[in-house]
């Protein structure tokens, strides 16, 4: 069995003439990943590793759920391949990865987290919001054959609609 967890990077600020990897948080967007990450603790802990896009927010919102989690550092790795917004580039990474680890998140975008999301479960999923989280539970003991998981979702209330 394995187990996929998409974690979507919390509001990011567009006020910063910045390019689009190094965009930062908004102060709202570190109070929501700190509330599901708080919210979630038990969903978090039996994961193995982390996988995060190298784009600011994505590696900051990372960085604060591993915190508010308390899970070690050490757990955490950037790839450049989740710093996309195409799902075909999602799938590829899903699909390689090291068959060692049984439960994997990996912290990045929409569109493509969405879609990924409604591709590998079938479902009618049609939005992932900032700093929410999808658990897709696969029968497969294999990345490469993982298909029509089973879905749980993750999201504050006050996140419902953004």
């Amino acid at each position: 069995m394995k187990e996929l967890m998409f974690l979507r990077h919390a509001k990011s600020s567009w006020e910063n003439e910045v390019e689009d990897r190094n965009r930062p948080l908004t102060e709202n967007g570190v109070k929501r990943i700190q509330a599901i990450a708080n919210a979630s603790k038990a969903v978090f802990q039996p994961f193995e590793i982390v996988f995060s896009s190298p784009a600011n927010r994505a590696l900051h919102t990372a960085c604060i759920m591993m915190y508010e989690t308390q899970r070690s550092f050490n757990e955490l790795q950037v790839r450049e391949a989740l710093y996309t917004f195409n799902v075909s580039d999602i799938l590829r990474f899903v699909k390689s990865l090291p068959e060692n680890y049984s439960k994997v998140i990996c912290v990045g975008h929409n569109p493509a987290f969405t879609s990924i999301v409604t591709y590998l479960t079938g479902s009618e999923f049609y939005h992932l919001p900032t700093a929410a989280w999808a658990k897709i539970t696969f029968e497969q003991n294999s990345w490469e054959s993982i298909a029509n998981g089973t879905l749980s979702l993750g999201m504050p209330k006050d996140i419902l609609n953004t």
